[in-house]
């Protein structure tokens, strides 16, 4: 049960990378708090903090997309310096804009799309940069702790986000952002170049259609994608807390631990994530964890007591976690160094489109019926979905990381090249 901690032991370049992302998400969420809040205290709107999500939306798309394209033909680190160079100045200029006079609405809405569109074109890079800083053999052992990393400032960005509100002001929350992406990109460029080792396809729309079509054409692959979408489009509770809190349980006080309860799991997880290593039938793994989430996210909506519907939040988290690793792992073991970019930028849409698509579900369905029966029927629809999926691509849940033609194929091309 213990994690795998080998990948920090022995490549310095993949623990530089993890320490980055750690970092990186750490800052971005206490700015995922403080843009938000700053909206609403210039607006008391609650539908303009909504609009910062759709206007961080198309963003997501286009430039997730078109990074994955950057990062198959560009070099990965100078990517990584170049974007994290920008975010740092984009959250600089919150900064600037919150003190100096009154703060614009229009600044804000600006920065945060831009904010976002420089964070989709860099994720690609780094997603697709880990596998190759570490052997074929400890990839799931370095996504389990590239995944602790990022679920730890998670946890604490917006705790320590909503301090610097309460005690310093916002400004402080853009300040500190700008300094950790000092801090990160400096990280990145003590990494040693890693060149590509196969002929590149410069950047285009026909690239990014390319990578699509090969994304689609693998069932395996697919099934990664259709599972992860299923999951949080169908059983996402989180836009469902406030109204648990508020007309079940009578306890508004422990929202931000209902809150916390997902991410608490996930850590969990990868705290105890030694044994994925030891497990080759990723697709059966992925298909078992995700319809563990859906029971668990259902099993805590019929939940007469707070503190046992905190417990099952949590066991979804871990369950999604598991999922998510595996997922990962499929991904780094088996696409090859051409195509990672632009399969990273797909597999981004997939988690960023997903959630949003649940929170639109989840409270259409809470409103037309009730708090309860929304959050119980997304569970129960999670886990015929899952299974539906398992069922139609058999690929995907047959697929053995032993025998896999393209697993094996990476493991042979790396060989090959000495990496490893």
């Amino acid at each position: 049960m213990r994690m795998d901690t080998s990948p920090v032991r022995e490549s310095r370049d993949f623990t530089l990378l993890l320490a980055a992302g750690t970092v990186f998400a750490f800052g971005a969420m206490i700015t995922y708090v403080a843009i938000p809040f700053q909206v609403y205290r210039l607006t008391g709107s609650n539908l303009m903090v909504g609009l910062i999500g759709i206007v961080e939306l198309v963003p997501l798309i286009v430039f997730g997309l078109w990074g994955g394209a950057l990062a198959d033909h560009f070099d990965r680190r100078r990517l990584l310096v170049a974007c994290g160079l920008g975010q740092f100045v984009w959250v600089g200029l919150l900064a600037l804009n919150t003190f100096v006079g009154e703060p614009r609405l229009w600044v804000l809405f600006v920065l945060a799309a831009l904010l976002t569109s420089t964070a989709a074109l860099q994720r690609p890079s780094r997603e697709a940069l880990m596998p190759r800083t570490v052997r074929h053999d400890q990839i799931a052992a370095a996504q389990a702790l590239t995944s602790f990393g990022g679920q730890m400032g998670v946890l604490a960005g917006p705790l320590v986000g909503g301090l610097l509100i309460a005690y310093v002001g916002i400004g402080w929350c853009f300040v500190i952002d700008a300094l950790g992406l000092l801090v990160a990109t400096a990280l990145y460029v003590a990494m040693r170049a890693y060149p590509h080792t196969a002929e590149t396809t410069p950047p285009s729309l026909a690239s990014i259609v390319e990578g699509i079509r090969y994304g689609i054409g693998r069932r395996d692959l697919l099934g990664t994608y259709t599972v992860d979408i299923a999951s949080m489009f169908l059983a996402m509770p989180v836009v469902l807390f406030p109204a648990l809190v508020e007309e079940v349980y009578r306890a508004p006080e422990r929202l931000g631990l209902l809150y916390a309860a997902g991410t608490i799991g996930a850590v969990l997880a990868t705290a105890t994530s030694g044994w994925i290593g030891q497990v080759h039938r990723h697709g059966a793994a992925i298909t078992v964890a995700a319809a563990g989430y859906g029971l668990c996210v259902a099993i805590a909506g019929l939940s007469p007591s707070f503190w046992i519907a905190f417990v099952f939040f949590a066991l979804a988290g871990f369950s999604d976690m598991v999922s998510a690793i595996f997922r990962g792992t499929v991904w780094n073991q088996t696409i090859p160094e051409q195509m990672r970019g632009r399969l990273a930028g797909i597999e981004m849409l997939s988690y960023s489109l997903g959630p949003r698509a649940g929170q639109v579900r989840g409270g259409l369905v809470a409103d037309a019926w009730n708090v309860r029966g929304a959050v119980v029927s997304g569970g129960l629809a999670c886990v015929v979905g899952v299974a539906a999926t398992a069922a139609a691509l058999r690929t995907f849940w047959a697929y053995d990381a032993r025998t896999d033609p393209h697993a094996v194929a990476e493991r042979e091309s790396r060989s090959a090249r000495g990496v490893g």
